[in-house]
Parts: structure tokens; sequence; C-alpha cells
């Protein structure tokens, strides 16, 4: 939104300060009421991020029940909007009572143009901010597999395809990078096709030791080896009807990869020990991280098992190729753990996205999932910062050695104590710096401190 088209609206009965407050921003639109009547029908008109009001309007001009009444009302009718109050000396008690109510913040008269700019401006960015955590989140709806979410266009261009080969009996490859989410694909494979309503059976062969991996796999007959006290199904077996996933595929033995070509040439199993053979109806779905073609060309996987294991193959995308993704994903762990863990994040600040789109995500949506846990349980305030999730934040460079810088940075490290020791209210903040009020707020901005915690309770005092 341009700046000159960005709503501002200012309740106020006195008509001299309202002239006056158009034109101190009149980079705004700016739309005026008197009345509460006046303000609610401009907020039910148009989104206003922003409103001024006077808390002393008629008719309690002493008082503060019909300012209180209109923040009320402006609230309930756009909850999202951050409204300023304006107060006396004399009534700071109801700011407070205001700032409990739903008010981002207040000022006292007589007014100090800029400090009221600097609450207006800071207001609508925490509005904004706001406003594209809900679209990231509205994002997800997107995608058309229920429980996988995709916004980018190579995401969605996958699951088309998994929605085209899901209800067809064809072995499916998954190949991508570890954390991609490969095995939450084999389930959708599997809910999606004739076999949703029989057993899907994972397992991970990388994560079984040789000399149990068959006996996972084709089961056992009692005393067939020593441990063996009874009789065991195996995977395969146990996935009769339904869907076999065999992670990490390319971490199968050599000796075990002839038995599993077996078994696919004709669907039976036979238990080790046992001389009975089985017949099943198993789907295989498998996934892998490795080159098979190069472990083909060493000698290390079959090539006649790679054919039958791929007549179709799914290559998913790491998630630095799906970066318009990363946020969406983010928030749907953030709001997942925030009600989880009873924590009240509700969202990112710049910082946060700015490093979490030119963080390359090597261990894709596992270690996003994996930061975020950590991040909402660590963070003490609403929004996250890419301090939260242990990224650097965007363009940090390698601290310099001039004294200038290190003065600078000196600055900013007392800035950010002042704050931690003054619970973030900024007046208590400034009197342990010896500063004023207003000072503090253009160091803040020159630093870019206060842009991850929440505004309202920042602003207080």
């Amino acid at each position: 939104m341009a700046p000159n088209e960005t709503p501002l609206l200012i309740v106020d009965d006195d008509a001299g300060l309202l002239r006056q407050l158009r034109w101190a921003f009149s980079d705004h639109k700016v739309y005026t009421a008197s009345t509460r009547q006046e303000a609610i029908a401009v907020v039910e008109k148009d989104p206003i991020p922003v409103a001024i009001v006077d808390l002393g309007l008629p008719p309690d001009p002493d008082g503060a029940s019909e300012g209180l009444a209109i923040l009320a009302e402006i609230l309930a009718v756009a909850p999202a909007t951050k409204v300023i109050i304006a107060t006396g000396n004399e009534t700071r008690e109801h700011a407070v009572r205001a700032i409990a109510l739903g008010a981002y913040d207040f000022y006292q008269k007589p007014i100090n143009i800029d400090d009221l700019q600097l609450i207006v401006s800071r207001a609508g960015q925490m509005f904004e901010l706001e406003a594209e955590n809900r679209r990231l989140l509205e994002a997800a709806s997107a995608s058309p597999i229920d429980g996988i979410l995709a916004s980018s266009a190579e995401m969605l261009r996958l699951l088309r395809t998994i929605e085209k080969i899901a209800p067809t009996n064809v072995a499916v490859m998954l190949r991508g990078e570890s954390g991609t989410g490969k095995e939450l694909l084999a389930q959708a494979i599997h809910k999606l096709s004739t076999r949703a309503r029989k057993p899907f059976i994972p397992i991970n062969c990388a994560a079984i030791p040789e000399t149990l991996l068959e006996s996972e796999l084709f089961g056992h007959e009692k005393g067939a080896f020593t441990g063996a006290v009874k009789q065991t199904i195996g995977r395969i077996e146990s996935a009769d009807g339904g869907t076999l996933f065999l992670d990490e595929i390319g971490d199968v033995p050599l000796p075990m990869q002839v038995k599993l070509l077996r078994f696919l040439q004709n669907q039976v199993v036979e238990r080790i020990g046992g001389r009975q053979p089985v017949q099943v109806d198993v789907r295989i779905v498998c996934a892998t991280n490795q080159d098979l073609d190069l472990m083909i060309t060493e000698g290390r996987f079959r090539e006649d098992l790679y054919y039958r294991l791929n007549e179709v193959t799914v290559r998913v995308p790491p998630l630095r190729e799906r970066a318009s993704e990363v946020v969406v994903l983010a928030s749907f762990f953030l709001r997942r753990f925030a009600a989880e863990y009873g924590r009240s994040v509700r969202g990112f600040g710049n910082t946060a996205l700015a490093a979490m789109n030119d963080y390359p995500w090597p261990g894709n949506v596992r270690e996003l999932e994996n930061r975020m846990k950590r991040a909402v349980v660590m963070s003490d305030g609403p929004l996250l910062s890419a301090v939260d999730l242990g990224l650097a934040v965007s363009g940090e460079k390698p601290q310099s050695l001039g004294i200038r810088e290190a003065r600078a940075r000196a600055e900013r490290e007392v800035l950010q104590l002042a704050l931690a020791e003054a619970g973030s209210n900024l007046s208590k903040a400034a009197k342990l710096l010896g500063i004023s009020r207003p000072t503090l707020y253009d160091l803040m901005q020159q630093h870019r401190i206060g842009l991850d915690v929440d505004n309202r309770s920042q602003m207080r005092g």
C-alpha cells in the first residue's frame, strides 16, 4: 500500500487538534470522527490499520467512559486495528486500563508530533506484520492433499503427481534429501489408494542391523535361530493387502537385495526356518536420499531390483528449492507447537522472516520443524526473532575491528540490556540509560531494536 493510501482514523472532538493531526499525517489517508457512531462507521467501511482515540470525549469529557467504549467497539469490529489512546497527565490510570482492554499504546497530551508519528509508524508496522503472518497461515489451504502443506509450484506439481499414481498399484520410488518429508508422501500415496483401509507398514532399512533385517522383513518360525522363541510375522506379511514403505532402500545389503528381488517377482514370503510359502498382496513404496544410479555402476545396488522398485520415480525437492514455502511451513509449526506447549507466540518478527528466507535449510523440513519447536518453547515474546531460531540475521557480517563499529555494537548491547532489565518498558529503560524517551526511540530505530518484540508491551509507560 502506498504511503498516501495508508488509512489512519483520528477520533477527537477538538476541531483544531484534528486539523493539526491531519496536517502532521498528510502521508496517510486520514479519517476523522468526533463521535462513537462516526468512528465505528469508518471502521466498518474500510480496514483501518491504526486509530488514534481521545479518551475524554462527550458525554464524559472529564472521564474516560466514552473513549474506552469506542476502543472496545473498534476492537470488536476490527480486532487487528492498533488503537492508540490519547490521554492527559491526570488520567494516566485510564490509559493503563485502556492498554489492559487491548489498546496498542497511549501518549500523553500535550502532543509531541514526533513521538506520535513514531508510535503510529510502529503500530502500522505491527499491523502489517501480523497481517502477513495471517496470510501465511492461510496459504497452506492451497494444498490439494489433506495433511500436506504445499504452496510452491514445485510441491503442487508433486502432489498432482501423487494424486495420479496413488490409485494404481505401481511401485513408487521417492527420491530426495533427508528431511524432505518422503515418508509423509508415502503415507499420502497409501491413503489415496484403494488400499487405504489396509495396513501401511514402514521400515527404515538403515536403522536395522544387517543380521536382523531378514527377520524383520520376512519373519521367522519358532526355533529358527537362537532367541526365536515363537513364530513372528515379518513386516512384508504384516502389510498384506496394504502398502510396505521401504525407507532408505539404498542401505539394503546386497545379499538381502537378492531375497527382496525374489519376493517382488512373485509376492511370496518364506519365513526364516519355515518351509511353507505365504502368498501376499503388497504394494511397494520406497525412498532414498542416495544416488542409486551411481551405486549400480559401483556394484553396490542391483540393477534388476532397481527397475522392480522404480516403476515410477517421484523427486521430492529440497526446501531451498521451494523457498516460498518456508514461512508457510514455519507458521504451521509455530501454531502447532504454541498450542501443544501453551505458549503465547503468535508470529514472526522482521529478522526471523528475513533469516528464514536466506537460510539454505540443509536439514530441510525436519530441521525447520526442530528449530521451530525449540524457538516456541524457549521464546519469551509473542514474535520470534532470528536469534530465537538460531539463525544469523539477514546481511549479518563478521564483526569489524573499527572503533566506530565497536562503539555501535556496545551501544546496541547496552540498549538491549536496559530493555531487558526494564521488562521492555521504554520509560523505565530510558531512565536506566539516562536519556529521554524520544532519544531512546531514535536509538532503537537506528539499531533496529524492538522489531521482533511485542510493541504493545514495549510502548507502555
